[in-house]
C-alpha cells in the first residue's frame, strides 16, 4: 500500500502523486461527508492510501481517505441535493474579484466567505486588473478593503497585466496550500502564471457581447511552486449555494454577525424579526455593514427554503 496526495480530481478519476510519481486512481465503494451526498467524494488535497493495480500503467485503487483537517464545500450545480468538495487540506484561500469587467459582486464575496469560515480558513480578497481603474474605482476599492480588513479578511490591490502586487502575493502564497477560485475572466490564471510562468494555467479572454469569461478550467488541480508552496486552482465559479448547512450555520459563520450575537436576547437569534437582536441594532448605529446584511439575508431565505427534510432526508 502506498500513500499520497490527491492533486487532479476528474470526477471518474484521480491523479495522487506519492513520492514524486504520479498514479492515475479510482475509488471503489461509497463514502460520504458528515452523512451528506457528495458528487465528489475525494477532493483536491486529500491524503489517501491506495494500492496499485497496474505498475506499467501507474493506476490504482484508492482504499482509504485520510481525516481531513479541513475541506471547502458547496452545493453541487449539477446534482440536487448534493455537495462539491471543492478542496481538502488547505492552509488559505484567495477569491479574485474584479470591480468591473467583469462587474464585482460583493454577493459571491460573501458566500465565497461562508465556505472558508466554518474552518477559519485564512482568506484573502484579491481585486485584480488595478491597471483599469479610475479614480472613482479605486474610491471604491478603498471601501471594500476598509468593510473587509476590519472584519479580518485580507484584501489586496492587483494587477496581473502591470505585476503590481505580484510580490506581495508571492509572499503570502510561500510554504502555503491555497486555494484559488473566482469568477471566470477574472485573470486569476494569468495572475498566477505571471508569478510562475511554467504552470501555463489556462486562460480566456471576456466575451465582447457578455462581458463574461468563458470557463476555461474544467476540473480542480493541484501545482507546486518553486518558491515553496502549492496552489489548488478551481473552476471559474458562476454561484454558491448551500445545502450542506443549516440557518443558524450560516448565522454563526458572518463572522462579525457573531462577535455581536452574544447580546442577542435569544441564544439562536438569526437576525431578522427577532426582538432585542444585537446585530441589526449594530446595522442601525453603522457598526455593521449593510451589503454584508443584504447579502446574509439572501443566503438565509434559500436555506429556509430548502425545509430541514430537503436538506436531510437520505433519497
Amino acid at each position: 500500500m502506498k500513500q499520497g496526495t490527491v492533486v487532479q480530481s476528474t470526477g471518474l478519476w484521480y491523479n495522487v502523486k506519492s513520492a514524486g510519481v504520479f498514479y492515475k486512481c479510482r475509488i471503489k465503494g461509497k463514502f460520504r461527508l458528515n452523512g451528506l451526498k457528495v458528487t465528489n467524494p475525494v477532493a483536491v488535497g486529500d491524503k489517501v492510501q491506495f494500492y496499485i493495480e497496474n505498475e506499467v500503467e501507474q493506476t490504482g485503487m484508492i482504499k482509504k481517505i485520510f481525516p481531513r483537517e479541513n475541506c471547502v464545500l458547496r452545493e453541487s450545480p449539477r446534482r440536487a441535493k448534493h455537495v462539491h468538495l471543492l478542496a481538502a487540506n488547505i492552509d488559505q484561500a484567495f477569491v479574485f474579484v474584479t470591480l468591473h469587467t467583469p462587474m464585482l459582486k460583493l454577493g459571491f464575496i460573501d458566500r465565497f466567505l461562508l465556505m472558508t469560515e466554518p474552518f477559519d480558513i485564512p482568506t484573502y480578497i484579491i481585486v485584480n486588473k488595478a491597471d483599469l481603474y479610475t479614480e472613482k474605482d479605486l474610491e471604491t476599492f478603498k471601501i471594500l478593503k476598509m468593510v473587509y480588513e476590519d472584519i479580518g479578511y485580507g484584501v489586496l490591490l492587483v494587477s496581473a497585466h502591470s505585476g503590481q502586487g505580484t510580490a506581495e502575493i508571492s509572499a503570502i502564497l510561500k510554504d502555503k496550500i491555497t486555494l484559488i477560485s473566482g469568477h471566470s475572466g477574472v485573470g486569476k490564471s494569468t495572475l498566477v502564471n505571471g508569478i510562475q510562468g511554467h504552470l501555463d494555467l489556462k486562460t480566456q479572454e471576456l466575451s465582447d457581447y457578455s462581458g463574461k469569461g468563458q470557463h476555461t478550467t474544467t476540473f480542480a488541480n493541484m501545482y507546486d511552486l518553486d518558491f515553496g508552496g502549492s496552489i489548488i486552482d478551481t473552476p471559474g465559479i458562476k454561484s454558491l449555494s448551500f445545502i450542506n448547512m443549516e440557518p443558524l450555520d450560516v448565522a454563526h459563520n458572518f463572522r462579525e454577525f457573531f462577535q455581536f450575537s452574544k447580546e442577542c436576547k435569544f441564544s439562536n437569534c438569526l437576525h431578522i424579526n427577532e426582538p432585542q437582536c444585537a446585530v441589526k441594532h449594530a446595522i442601525e448605529i453603522g457598526q455593521i455593514c449593510e451589503w454584508r446584511y443584504q447579502n446574509y439575508l439572501a443566503v438565509m431565505n434559500e436555506t429556509q427554503s430548502q425545509n430541514h427534510w430537503e436538506r436531510n432526508h437520505d433519497l
